[in-house]
């Protein structure tokens, strides 16, 4: 197994760190996101860079008496290098220890991160009230930049950062860290070709930590065997982690993310398969969808309220998990890898398709409007759909009345003109009745395009089809290698 041993990425986020420490006002940043994202990596790789007091303290799932005393003795041994606190010592309440912070930060600027705060709020919610008054009184007039990092989104934003929360608009700057995206992949794993890299975002995403796993002097296969399908990984113990932040009793979410995994879309369909009532279903979903492990996603062309909402599994590791792990841990357990490995190769193209190469040639169209390279700049991307057709990626600007429909190809053979022909057939379906529309046409193919859907696509420039309420304004024509060339030459530019 490799390590990264040298710190990547996240250039945005360290000039963050760096701009707020360099303050000599007091600052307060809350950072969250999904657990193994790399909160803490960066944390403490930025207080390594920087030539500042800084004290750095993780709260533990433990009780409320262990967490002020484990954060009084590691305050007590900041401010006295040289006498450490016995090991009965504690401050006698949180208002003392965040009095103690302000007294040492009253000249001399401090840096104090407290990382997973979310533990400290689950034992005691009336920490953040706590932590308010501090701040007012006198925490905002010391030179302390405080940090405070959570991987419970949802407690993060009710408790954190909601207009109803104690602490809002007491931070000078939130942060939602953000997994890797795509591009990233070429600079951690410039040995793997596009087509690996793209199976190994389908599986473990754009996290970090799960990439540490990953030996890349072996094919991602291997990966698959060596860190997914052995009886003792570690890996097949990170679905439950996930869920324990998040709910005491798994086994009903459970039930949901089979379902939705194996096909189930709609709360009618996931309670059939999961034998769950719809109404079990929805406040179930819910969860999952604060935790941001699922999402409900409707037709990007919908406006208001819409009934045509889809569910979907947005965390790449829990979607691969769930369809092609989750049902065979009896036979993991045993040793038994080899009926889990040709499912995952025979399936695995299917899914790539229906789920990551979407999801790629989506942030090709947000990125590539954004940077001029296609006639229209659209404000969302998404999919549409309706009872009759469906478009596997839209862009839309709704002010300008221009949309980007494309359609998404992950096979060996190289599609032809017959899969455009049809694209534009869908188009009457999912461009909006109002409204005179300008439509641009795309094509994602895996293994790119046959020279007559080539010809196709100049024909239909020349011609430009039109409808009543829509024209086109011609077609673009992609493969895996044009799309990765540019989303890799995009963040490097932004990272």
């Amino acid at each position: 197994m490799t390590r990264f041993r040298e710190f990547k990425g996240r250039r945005h986020e360290l000039a963050l760190l760096d701009s707020l420490g360099a303050s000599t006002e007091a600052s307060f940043l809350v950072l969250y996101g999904r657990r193994r994202v790399g909160k803490t990596r960066l944390l403490t790789h930025w207080l390594k860079q920087i030539d500042l007091r800084g004290l750095y303290w993780v709260a533990e799932p433990s009780s409320t008496l262990d967490q002020l005393r484990s954060f009084s003795q590691a305050l007590y041994n900041f401010a006295n290098p040289t006498t450490p606190a016995p090991a009965d010592f504690t401050y006698a309440t949180w208002a003392q220890v965040w009095q103690q912070v302000g007294n040492l930060a009253r000249e001399e600027r401090l840096v104090l991160i407290v990382d997973e705060f979310t533990y400290l709020l689950d034992n005691d919610p009336g920490l953040a009230g706590v932590m308010q008054n501090a701040w007012d009184q006198q925490l905002e007039n010391s030179n302390l930049f405080l940090i405070i990092s959570g991987s419970h989104l949802g407690m993060m934003q009710r408790q954190v950062l909601s207009y109803q929360a104690p602490l809002y608009g007491r931070a000078t700057r939130q942060s939602l860290l953000q997994p890797f995206t795509f591009g990233a992949t070429s600079l951690f794993f410039p040995d793997y070709s596009a087509d690996e890299r793209v199976t190994l975002s389908t599986i473990f995403g754009g996290i970090p930590a799960y990439w540490e796993r990953i030996d890349p002097t072996v094919s991602v296969f291997e990966n698959i065997r060596s860190q997914l399908l052995t009886a003792d990984n570690l890996m097949q113990a990170e679905p439950r982690l996930l869920l324990q932040d998040f709910v005491r009793d798994p086994h009903n979410y459970v039930s949901i993310f089979r379902a939705i995994a194996t096909g189930a879309r709609t709360q009618k369909e996931i309670s059939a398969r999961s034998g769950l009532a719809q109404g079990h279903v929805s406040k179930y979903a819910s969860v999952l969808r604060e935790a941001g492990f699922v999402e409900r996603r409707i037709p990007v062309t919908a406006t208001g309220h819409s009934r045509s909402g889809r569910y979907h599994i947005s965390d790449p590791y829990l979607r691969f998990y769930y369809r092609f792990l989750s049902a065979r841990q009896a036979q993991l357990a045993l040793n038994i890898q080899e009926p889990a490995l040709a499912e995952i190769k025979r399936f695995l193209p299917n899914f790539i398709g229906s789920h990551t190469w979407e999801e790629l040639s989506r942030e090709w169209v947000l990125r590539a409007g954004a940077t001029g390279q296609l006639p229209f700049l659209v404000d969302q991307v998404g999919s549409a759909w309706t009872r009759d057709a469906q478009v596997d990626v839209v862009g839309i600007n709704r002010m300008d009345k221009t949309i980007v429909l494309g359609e998404c190809k992950w096979q060996a053979r190289a599609p032809g003109r017959a899969v455009l022909q049809d694209l534009i057939v869908k188009t009457s379906e999912v461009v909006p009745k109002k409204g005179q529309w300008r439509v641009f046409y795309l094509g994602f193919s895996r293994s790119g395009w046959t020279d007559a859907a080539h010809a196709f696509a100049e024909e239909l420039a020349a011609a430009k089809p039109a409808q009543d309420n829509w024209t086109t304004a011609g077609m673009q024509l992609l493969d895996l290698k044009h799309v990765d060339n540019d989303l890799t030459r995009w963040y490097k530019a932004a990272a």
